[in-house]
């Protein structure tokens, strides 16, 4: 177990990094009794990473700020940075749990999408999860640390986990996958966000205009896995499914245009991430991502390279201040 703080009492900083994800396949279930929809999905983590450094402090407080190294523009982010923060809330949780805990800040560096369909809020979450723990020696297993996590949310123990997984229940009842190739993707975020119960209350709205009644479900396209498994991002390409990407279009119709502009500029297939407005365009290689990415720039569309699937969240650096 290690020690809240370093020699003679001096602070000590732990920095951890996790991964954003794309949903590969998302299917939705009605709306249950509880406000929730049951789905199964498939999750991959991608290699844009948020990143938390929890530094200890006299007393027993968490504090948060943004670090000015982050990639997006902090300052135009509504980003709370109180209670409601998921990062505030998860130190607390590990507060609850550990002996001694000291006082602890938390430096979150932004580089996913906010409100945009990727799980960022998530996993600085899980960074602070992890953070925290090793910052006051808490020695919870990684079961523990998972059911935490599935705690703060649906998307919390997949940052933990990383790599791929299938999601089913509300996305928390999760299964590694197996994937050992890379697959590379260009992602395209948007100007604006949307909020998650937004888009699933336009799914709904849609759905009993339209007199659908949709079953739960209950797992995931084998022929995905399959993909995943082999390394076939062409196979992959004609899966790749979003119950959720007619609703986000819906309330943002301007998604069209980058879907329908991927589908003619080399990518293999473009999907609405989660609940969106990012996109996710996947790629046949490497080389392609950064030429769809550098043509997106040129364009003046933000465009980012990324590969999946990488690991979940990790400790950077454990450093006595």
């Amino acid at each position: 177990m290690r020690t809240p703080s370093g020699p003679g009492g001096r602070p000590r900083s732990v920095r951890v990094r996790a991964p954003g994800k794309v949903n590969v396949s998302l299917q939705v279930g009605p709306l249950r009794p509880d406000g929730y929809h049951s789905v199964a999905s498939v999750y991959l983590a991608v290699s844009l990473f948020e990143e938390v450094t929890a530094t200890s402090t006299p007393g027993t407080g968490v504090t948060v700020s943004l670090s000015p190294a982050s990639t997006l523009d902090v300052d135009a982010l509504e980003i709370p940075l109180d209670e409601r923060n998921l990062a505030v809330k998860a130190a607390r949780l590990m507060a609850e749990m550990t002996e001694d805990p000291t006082g602890v800040h938390l430096t979150i560096t932004k580089r996913v999408p906010v409100a945009g369909g990727m799980g960022g809020g998530s996993a600085d979450a899980a960074a602070a999860l992890l953070a925290c723990d090793a910052l006051w020696g808490s020695g919870l297993s990684k079961e523990e640390l998972a059911h935490v996590a599935a705690e703060l949310g649906a998307d919390v123990p997949f940052a933990l986990l990383g790599g791929a997984a299938v999601g089913l229940g509300v996305g928390d009842q999760l299964s590694p996958a197996l994937a050992t190739s890379r697959f590379d993707w260009v992602l395209v975020p948007a100007d604006f966000g949307l909020s998650t119960p937004r888009v699933f209350a336009e799914l709904d709205r849609l759905r009993d205009e339209e007199g659908i009644a949709v079953p739960e479900p209950i797992d995931v396209e084998p022929a995905i896995l399959a993909a995943l498994r082999t390394g076939d991002a062409g196979g992959l390409s004609h899966l790749l499914v979003n119950d959720l990407q007619r609703a986000a279009i819906g309330l943002a119709p301007q998604l069209r245009d980058t879907l329908g502009w991927a589908d003619s500029h080399g990518a293999l297939a473009s999907i609405v991430s989660g609940s969106g407005p990012t996109i996710a365009l996947l790629a046949p290689d490497a080389a392609s991502a950064e030429d769809l990415a550098a043509e997106l720039a040129h364009r003046g569309v933000e465009a980012v390279a990324v590969h999946g699937p990488v690991p979940g969240a990790r400790i950077v650096s454990d450093t006595v201040l």
